[in-house]
């Protein structure tokens, strides 16, 4: 799998995001948003699928909720993307989601090298193997599924380090990241900041 991890937004290697998605369509995960207030959410993700389809890519939205419980289905339609872009938000309300639906398990098991997994901020956060110190700045008691039980702490562990992103960056959050950082310190937690702009890019 290949992996185009920003801070926020697109970030600074656009032209990096394309050779990596090479045409193929990419499924647009926007469930980060979901406990935000319908208006507010809609005109933030139709920006994320404008941002992306002005790049030139094949973006189609990819609702983690129409999956709920099937699993199967959700690994059919992946097996018919070329990737996915998983927008920011809160981190443990994406990982609700990518649970619920069985995201998480097919994402790890996929033995499509060339697989794109493209995000920011939240999006991004998850791939950590732990989310708890991210309750720094997103809320893990926010459950806008029925369906959610319980806080899920555990990340997707496709990376063995977390990324704390809008380090000392223009960004509402940019603040709380510097708490993020010293509880990572305190409890020797493996991690990497990113500005505002910088990627991540992992071949």
């Amino acid at each position: 799998m290949k992996f185009y991890l920003s801070s926020y937004g697109i970030g600074k290697k656009a032209g990096e995001l394309k050779r990596l998605a090479r045409g193929r369509k990419i499924g647009l995960i926007l469930n980060a948003l979901d406990h935000v207030k319908p208006g507010e959410r809609k005109a933030s993700n139709e920006k994320n699928l404008k941002e992306l389809s002005s790049l030139g890519l094949d973006v189609e939205i990819l609702d983690l909720k129409d999956y709920f419980g099937k699993k199967q289905r959700l690994k059919e339609k992946i097996d018919t993307l070329g990737g996915v872009w998983v927008r920011g938000g809160n981190t443990f309300v994406l990982r609700q989601a990518m649970k619920l639906s069985g995201f998480d398990k097919i994402i790890k098991n996929l033995n499509n090298k060339d697989f794109l997994y493209g995000g920011y901020s939240a999006g991004i956060c998850v791939l950590a193997p732990s989310l708890e110190a991210l309750q720094q700045v997103d809320d893990p008691s926010v459950m806008p599924y029925k369906e959610s039980k319980e806080t899920v702490w555990e990340g997707l562990g496709m990376l063995d380090y977390i990324i704390l992103p809008h380090y000392r960056s223009d960004h509402p959050e940019s603040a709380d990241i510097d708490k993020e950082v010293e509880f990572c310190k305190k409890n020797k937690i493996p991690f990497k900041t990113l500005r505002d702009g910088e990627v991540i890019v992992i071949e």
